[in-house]
């Protein structure tokens, strides 16, 4: 019988051993191993794209946030040009400074937009419905024009901006015309004086002020001038805008002395057939008219002229109305009378005054 061999259990030591050699053998199983499987790379890939994705997408969200924002406030301001019908655009929505087109200028410009399009548009304002024009004439009126005949030219780009039917918007209509094309002097006193009848400026030399702040003080004084060249005689004038400041200044100086009534009775009587003729009769009645006893007055408007408070009609319109020394003008707005009625009218204040 053999002899049963006596088993003893490994010590310490050995059982390192073996944990050692186990480690260094390579496994013989097909299902152990230390690679990371192919689905689980996919998933891990997919994750981490996804997370870089996510990133992007918040810093895409971010720009988008922040390029409306800088959209809307651009847009608040009027900075964003808009396409707008022509029919929605009130052109008379203010008085305009500018009193008479160059035809020649006017083909020019269509010319130029017929081949390059607006490179500046107009300037509106919200007005009801649609949108009163603040700046840009000129362009509206020439898409106007070209629209007849190409529709391409129905819309016109707009700065819309809040500015109202206030300072604002004349003082936009006046920058913009003084920088394109400069107003003659006259130009420059009779929107001072519209404005002010309007009543968007309290008296005429507060709409100098604010229309032309950028001017010097000396070239204020001359928009002056002009105003009350405008104030006595602008609806006399045939000619006004061809007046120089020369013939302006001189013009003014009269009016203050009182030479009012000589210069409108002179305007009132003749008919002229250029700017030089109705000049030429001006300085014919300057030097008839007698040098003032009193000290000349300096500045401001003339004091012999004084514009009345609007009287509503029942109906509809107003009267206006402006008193001066010797003279009284009455104007009715927003009411069409027929010549009979005018007759008419007449005649009661003929026989008021009698």
């Amino acid at each position: 019988m053999a002899k049963r061999r006596r088993l003893t259990a490994p010590d310490t030591a050995e059982l390192e051993q073996l944990e050692a050699g186990f480690a260094a053998k390579p496994s013989i199983s097909p299902f152990e191993t230390t690679t990371t499987p192919p689905i689980a790379q996919v998933a891990a890939e997919a994750a981490s794209l996804n997370g870089m994705v996510a990133v992007t997408d918040r810093v895409a969200l971010a720009q988008d946030q922040g390029d409306a924002a800088r959209w809307r406030h651009a847009e608040n301001a009027g900075l964003v040009a808009q396409n707008l019908p022509l029919d929605q655009i009130d052109a008379d929505f203010i008085r305009r400074d500018r009193m008479v087109e160059d035809e020649e200028a006017m083909a020019e410009l269509l010319e130029s937009l017929r081949v390059h399009g607006l490179r500046t548009p107009i300037e509106v304002t919200p007005d009801g419905d649609g949108f009163g024009l603040i700046s840009g004439y000129r362009r509206l009126d020439a898409f106007r024009r070209l629209s007849e005949t190409d529709p391409r030219f129905s819309q016109i780009p707009a700065f819309v901006r809040q500015a109202g039917t206030g300072q604002g918007a004349y003082v936009s209509m006046v920058e913009e015309n003084e920088l394109r094309s400069n107003l003659s002097p006259y130009e420059r006193g009779r929107i001072a004086v519209l404005a002010a009848g309007q009543g968007v400026f309290d008296t005429t030399e507060a709409a100098v002020d604010v229309l032309f702040a950028a001017a010097s003080k000396a070239k204020r004084s001359k928009v002056r001038s002009f105003a009350v060249v405008h104030e006595a005689l602008g609806d006399l004038l045939t000619h006004p805008i061809a007046l120089t400041e020369k013939a302006g200044l001189k013009l003014a100086s009269a009016l203050r002395d009182g030479a009012q009534s000589k210069l409108r009775q002179t305007l009132a009587s003749a008919e002229v057939s250029d700017a030089k003729e109705e000049w030429s009769l001006l300085e014919a009645a300057l030097k008839d008219t007698p040098e003032p006893t009193e000290a000349k007055a300096r500045g401001g408007r003339p004091q012999e002229i004084q514009r009345l408070a609007p009287q509503p009609l029942p109906g509809g319109g107003e009267i206006l109305a402006e008193v001066s020394s010797g003279e009284m003008r009455i104007r009715i707005k927003g009411r069409e009378l027929r010549p009979k009625d005018a007759e008419q009218l007449i005649a009661k204040i003929s026989s008021y005054l009698a």
